[in-house]
């Protein structure tokens, strides 16, 4: 009986979810011709609050809510770096996010790989930003339905019938995006934003009721017999290293970008990245989750930290509540992987379908063709969970954290250093992603890995390494090329000219 309750306080989350997706055209320019900054960046119109509600929403993901609580769970402290990383992520988008703003703006920029292309003039590193940013962004998109799968199993229904679900999800997520692009997460955004505060709030009460407070939580926890709370000698330059590079990484992904070009203005931009602490204080307590998942007893199955706080949920909170709570948590889901697919369309349409295939494809042409793409990128990211299930995607993603930092010198670093080559930086972007890459496959799929001469203890983040040795190419091919003009750059041509535009 209980089963049913919580399966049934679970879908009338899920569907207020679509009713408000489904008021996305209320937020329409109807008069407005079709175009790419209509459907995939909502004209550009996003104030202060709903930037801040969609790039909260977007960076702080249902699987984020789910892994980290996970790694929490089975590995003890070094989950936490996504806190610290989560605090560094917020300077630095308001540093960098209203100057590539302002930038694209200037440029008739749609996608970073536009930027890109209109600062160096050059189309191969065009495509190769937007290639990394496709194949980095489609695992992210898989492991949101294996968010979702890990709280459809906790909410009780039949495995077959949690599958039929998770298609039923994302086949009206997919509707919703295809009619109204990025106004639909926007719209659901608020309603993640209420959903997930009030959930947490309500959960991190019980557990600290029930526990006598944090101390009796990790109390609990370590007297359980549970992973380490503290951090070993050799796992501070993981944990450091980890939180710095996923930090720069994070900034760097389509769909974190394409909601910064959203926004309204660079004054938009400030105001919601002064505010996004707030979702780093709910990150902090879903980890606090993982540590209480411990301390309660709860079981996962094997290989399945990831459902550690959705069973949790269960034991603690009676079935109408569980339901609404893990109802909300699937919400976090939603709005992520549509502005995913809408972005991974748009770096597709703009930067791969315009400039090889068709060239004179009209604007609403692009509309059509990202629409269409956008149904494509939801529909095999349903068919890669089913096919390779969970460790294929996990192994994925943590390749894709390391392939989407090699983008960072093309898209940031020109904002501030004049004179980069594109040649030199196309270098360094291959560096980075050979040695990346070659890093993470030869110690398992392991995203942290050894550092130096003979397997040295030293355990580094292998983004971060890629991207020294990325950052020492490209500048040792800029200082080589002596900054002399390339005549079939016209981008360096301008550079010398009038500075970086």
């Amino acid at each position: 009986m209980s089963g049913s309750v919580v399966t049934t306080a679970f879908l009338a989350v899920i569907g207020a979810a679509s009713l408000l997706a489904a008021a996305a055209r209320r937020f329409r320019t109807t008069d407005a011709l079709p175009s790419l900054d209509g459907w995939a960046l909502a004209d550009r119109r996003l104030g202060p609050g709903w930037t801040w509600l969609l790039l909260g929403g977007t960076v702080f993901t249902a699987y984020t809510f789910t892994a980290v609580p996970g790694l929490a769970y089975g590995n003890g402290a070094l989950a936490f770096f996504a806190v610290p990383y989560t605090v560094i992520v917020c300077p630095l988008a308001f540093v960098l996010l209203p100057r590539l703003w302002s930038a694209a703006r200037q440029h008739g920029c749609v996608t970073v790989a536009d930027l890109v292309r209109a600062r160096y003039g050059s189309p191969r590193l065009e495509l190769a930003v937007a290639l990394t940013g496709i194949l980095a962004t489609m695992p992210y998109l898989a492991l949101q339905l294996l968010g979702i799968r890990a709280v459809l199993d906790a909410a009780g229904p039949a495995p077959a019938t949690a599958d039929l679900m998770m298609v039923a999800l994302f086949a009206g997520l997919a509707v919703a995006t295809y009619r109204h692009g990025l106004r639909a997460p926007a719209v659901i955004s608020g309603f993640k934003g209420v959903a997930v505060l009030g959930s947490v709030a309500a959960l991190v009460w019980l557990v600290l009721d029930r526990f006598g407070g944090p101390g009796g939580v990790f109390g609990a926890a370590a007297r359980d017999g549970g992973p380490s709370l503290l951090l070993t000698d050799g796992q501070q330059p993981a944990f450091a290293t980890l939180a710095l590079g996923s930090a720069l990484a994070l900034l760097m992904y389509p769909h974190v970008l394409t909601v910064g070009f959203a926004a309204s203005g660079p004054r938009a931009l400030r105001k919601a990245t002064v505010a996004l602490p707030v979702w780093t204080a709910v990150l902090a307590l879903f980890g606090l989750l993982g540590i209480a998942a411990v301390a309660a007893g709860v079981r996962t199955p094997p290989g399945g930290a990831e459902s550690a706080v959705p069973l949790l949920v269960t034991e603690l909170m009676p079935a109408p509540l569980a339901g609404l709570v893990l109802g909300a948590i699937t919400v976090g889901a939603l709005v992520p992987a549509a502005v995913m697919s809408v972005a991974a369309a748009t770096l597709f349409v703009r930067n791969v379908y315009v400039p090889l295939l068709q060239p004179t494809a009209t604007p609403k042409r692009q509309v059509r063709i990202a629409r269409a793409v956008s149904l494509t990128a939801k529909a095999g990211a349903v068919a890669f969970v089913f096919g390779l299930r969970d460790q294929a995607a996990v192994q994925l993603q943590l390749l894709g954290g390391v392939w989407i930092l090699q983008i960072l010198p093309a898209v940031a670093l020109g904002l501030c250093i004049r004179g980069l080559r594109p040649g030199a930086l196309l270098a360094g972007w291959a560096a980075g992603m050979a040695f990346g890459t070659a890093a993470v496959v030869r110690e398992g799929f392991s995203s942290v890995v050894p550092l130096g001469p003979g397997g040295s203890s030293l355990q580094v983040y292998a983004g971060l390494a890629a991207l020294l040795l990325n950052l020492a190419v490209a500048g040792a091919g800029t200082a080589l090329s002596g900054r002399r003009r390339d005549p079939g750059d016209p981008a360096s041509a301008r550079t010398a000219e009038r500075g970086t535009p």
